[in-house]
């Protein structure tokens, strides 16, 4: 067994070594408080120091890494479990998820624009691709009747992203009409780019401002029937 003085002896060779206090104290089992009274006077090169300052880097990385894989691993549980949660969704279900999405989404009626037509407008492929299955499935719209319409900067790969959308919706590229938005004060400087940037689509329903006011009268019967009407 040796002495406290040949302990901090060698705890003070190690660091001179570049050693970490971690790994350090594989070798002599003391409080990290007792290695750094030790090493109060221990003068190192600026080599040593930088051996020292990379390891603890590295070691914040792999712990950095650890905790995101680690995160990562229960994020995914989380939703793989709460997808149990959902069964098969009936009719009935598809129909109110449908007119939520628009009561969040779609166009509405306002003073200024008292005629609006149906129009949903979300860069989700998922959500599109849902709200267009409610317009063809709950409410019987003719696919004929659908218009849509790309908006995308003039500097995202037009091509490709109509071809991203044909295939999400399963519809010919000539069904979609692309427009480019303005650049605010002409600038290009925005994050919603690269590979995952497929734009925004909106979907509109050719002569259907009756119908706007149907779903706009579904929503309030929803806000009725909660009670949830603000007064």
């Amino acid at each position: 067994m040796i002495s406290k003085t040949q302990e901090k002896e060698l705890a003070i060779q190690l660091r001179k070594q570049g050693k970490s206090y971690s790994e350090i104290r594989r070798s002599i089992p003391v409080a990290k408080s007792t290695l750094s009274i030790w090493f109060r006077e221990v003068h190192l090169s600026k080599r040593q120091e930088q051996k020292i300052t990379t390891k603890r880097i590295e070691a914040q990385k792999r712990g950095a890494e650890a905790r995101r894989t680690q995160r990562i691993r229960h994020s995914l549980e989380i939703k793989k479990s709460a997808t149990q949660d959902i069964k098969n969704i009936s009719e009935r279900e598809l129909f109110l998820i449908g007119v939520t999405l628009y009561w969040a989404e779609g166009a509405k009626e306002k003073e200024y624009r008292p005629s609006a037509i149906t129009a949903f407008s979300n860069s989700d492929p998922n959500m599109i691709a849902l709200f267009r299955k409610w317009l063809i499935k709950s409410l019987k719209i003719d696919e004929k009747n659908l218009i849509y319409e790309l908006y995308i900067h003039k500097t995202a790969d037009r091509k490709t992203i109509a071809e991203f959308w044909k295939n999400a919706l399963d519809i010919e590229i000539k069904e979609i009409r692309v427009y480019f938005k303005k650049a605010i004060n002409n600038s290009t400087n925005r994050h919603n780019k690269g590979e995952k940037y497929f734009g925004t689509l909106r979907i509109k329903v050719k002569r259907s401002i009756d119908l706007t006011r149907k779903i706009d009268g579904w929503i309030e019967a929803i806000v009725l029937k909660e009670n949830c009407q603000i007064v």
